[in-house]
């Protein structure tokens, strides 16, 4: 009992001294001096890079239609019409994952007649479509492959349309030349401030950057027979970077 007593005593000693002390302690005369939070300074760069690249890839869609009758002859037809010029463009050396059927279709068409003066319909022959894309990685073959597509039995033939092969990611190549060019930027805003370049922060690819195909090889029909020889030609390709810089 004793020693509760006294313990509680100590307690209640100690809190009422350390009360006064808080109480009595000169604060006022203390200088805490002051925290002030200043923004790193930095300048904001865009930097742009550009090249044009011979295209390598040039793709070619070939169709054929057939209309008959007898539904089963219109597809057979197709289909043995397809399947030659399937073999005949393997057999010119493309490689077969380079072909790919885009559609087909079979449909009977809708005949209109008349019976006592009043309109009716009834069904009519038969619709038959299939076409495949193929892709070329040799474009210095265009011609001869638009030639066979052409002399080969298909009813329509659009191409060719000329572009990068996206596999070789030619446009990453430009990233150093861009960043580059930020740099010459952000050097020149700096000196222009009084102040020269820290460290990069932070690299972004911006939004302009990226391929810009030649509306010129855009798709159209071709007729039929020899012609003159295609043009490969070449595409704009470019990369767009922001890079921010801290300034000293």
């Amino acid at each position: 009992m004793m020693k509760d007593f006294a313990r509680l005593a100590w307690i209640v000693f100690g809190v009422g001294f350390l009360l006064a002390v808080i109480y009595f302690f000169p604060w006022k005369d203390i200088n805490w001096g002051r925290m002030v939070m200043s923004p790193e300074r930095m300048v904001t760069v865009t930097g742009y890079a550009e090249s044009k690249e011979k295209n390598q890839i040039a793709s070619f869609t070939a169709g054929v239609n057939a209309v008959k009758d007898n539904k089963d002859e219109a597809v057979n037809e197709v289909n043995n019409k397809i399947n030659a010029i399937t073999q005949a463009i393997k057999t010119f050396g493309v490689d077969p994952t380079d072909i790919q059927t885009q559609s087909l279709s079979i449909y009977q068409n809708q005949e209109q007649y008349y019976d006592n003066g009043v309109s009716k319909m009834r069904p009519g022959q038969w619709n038959v479509n299939s076409s495949i894309t193929v892709t070329l990685r040799d474009v210095e073959r265009a011609s001869d492959l638009a030639n066979l597509l052409t002399g080969g039995g298909a009813t329509n033939v659009y191409g060719p349309n000329f572009q990068l092969d996206t596999s070789r990611k030619a446009e990453d190549g430009l990233m150093a030349d861009a960043i580059a060019d930020a740099k010459v930027k952000a050097e020149a805003m700096a000196a222009a401030s009084g102040t020269s370049l820290g460290t990069i922060i932070s690299v972004s690819e911006g939004s302009g950057g990226g391929v810009s195909y030649p509306t010129m090889y855009g798709m159209k029909e071709m007729g039929g027979g020899g012609g003159a020889a295609l043009q490969p030609g070449s595409t704009n390709i470019s990369k767009t970077v922001t890079v921010i810089w801290s300034l000293k």
